[in-house]
């Protein structure tokens, strides 16, 4: 327990990490301000923001954000993403942020869970009753995900490419993380393996998760990971917003559930730095956005049709076994004696 001058603190900490850099602490000071109207006074919250390259005025502003019971803290994991620059794949405009969530287990020991969350994100509750769900033994507390079971060629991927139904396929940009089973199958080591022998080409971070989180997930309650898909018949049953993809309300007008993002934005010192990214985004950005979902979801149909995608590797690699064995890696032996990586790869 911490130490505040001569008095123990018995208050549970709650931990809960997000990912960002500089030009995306305006984003994940909204998060954080959504997050600071719900908290109780029971509990001691710590955020850690997980970072490479330089903070600068930005970082600054989110940290004087801090309270007696909400601290923030800055963890440069520079050296670890570094490690695995050679294996990791990023598309389009995602970054290496998408595989910062991976080190948490093996940078935090301190720690027997953990929430992780998106800093595309507003929080309407207190984030502890998240914290507070009892996901028993599995290996993450998540949503599946409202965006893929939405459109059709995800559907087909998730099944056809990966071997999971839609509606078990979770989003990974708000989970409950347990911690101490994800060390006992030493699971950065599993990540590891999975990214240098198989690039997942249309959710890369997310694909990964999903597979080795496979049969060992807890299924929230939808309404902790709500996007703006499609409206739920009891708006005051949300519990938080996720504003997934490109629907962005700093992009966008008229994105379903944007007056929340507004209403915390306003409370922020960023309010008018974000009123001018809006302002900014130009018809040739959304346009290049709708193409980005036109390509996404093509490319999502060409994997579900590949012969040569992740679940036709497997089963061409268990026909060519007499029987399926278990390897130094456990359950995850799977992930050994095959490679495809993505030079090439593309939808038409």
């Amino acid at each position: 327990m911490s130490m505040k001058g001569n008095k123990k603190e018995t208050r549970k900490t709650v931990p809960v990490f997000f990912a960002a850099d500089e030009n995306y602490m305006p984003f994940l000071a909204v998060a954080l301000t959504s997050m600071k109207a719900k908290l109780s006074k029971e509990y001691l919250y710590q955020i850690h923001v997980l970072y490479t390259g330089k903070l600068c005025k930005n970082a600054k502003t989110v940290k004087e954000m801090e309270t007696e019971n909400f601290r923030i803290h800055f963890v440069d994991i520079s050296e670890k993403i570094d490690a695995i620059t050679h294996l990791i794949h990023c598309r389009d405009y995602y970054t290496s942020a998408i595989y910062y969530r991976l080190f948490i287990p093996e940078l935090f020991p301190q720690y027997e869970k953990a929430i992780y969350l998106d800093c595309d994100t507003v929080v309407l509750r207190d984030i502890a009753e998240l914290y507070e769900i009892d996901i028993k033994d599995n290996f993450i507390g998540a949503v599946a995900d409202q965006a893929v079971a939405a459109i059709a060629p995800f559907r087909e991927y998730t099944k056809y490419a990966l071997g999971i139904e839609s509606e078990k396929y979770f989003n990974s940009g708000v989970i409950v993380m347990n911690l101490e089973q994800m060390r006992a199958i030493r699971f950065y080591d599993v990540f590891s393996k999975i990214l240098g022998s198989y690039d997942f080409i249309v959710a890369p971070d997310q694909d990964c998760l999903n597979l080795i989180c496979k049969d060992k997930v807890y299924y929230l309650e939808a309404t902790w990971n709500t996007m703006p898909t499609s409206a739920i018949a009891d708006e005051g049953n949300l519990k938080l917003v996720h504003y997934n993809l490109s629907m962005k309300p700093w992009h966008y007008d008229n994105v379903l559930y944007q007056n929340y993002f507004w209403d915390f934005a306003k409370q922020t010192p960023f309010y008018d730095a974000i009123v001018a990214k809006r302002a900014a985004f130009t018809a040739e950005d959304a346009k290049r956005d709708e193409e980005e979902g036109e390509r996404l979801i093509a490319l999502a149909q060409a994997e579900a049709d590949s012969p040569c995608n992740y679940l036709c590797s497997q089963e061409k690699k268990r026909k060519n076994q007499a029987q399926e064995t278990e390897n130094e890696g456990g359950r995850y032996g799977f992930i050994e004696g095959f490679t495809r990586k993505t030079s090439g790869i593309k939808a038409d």
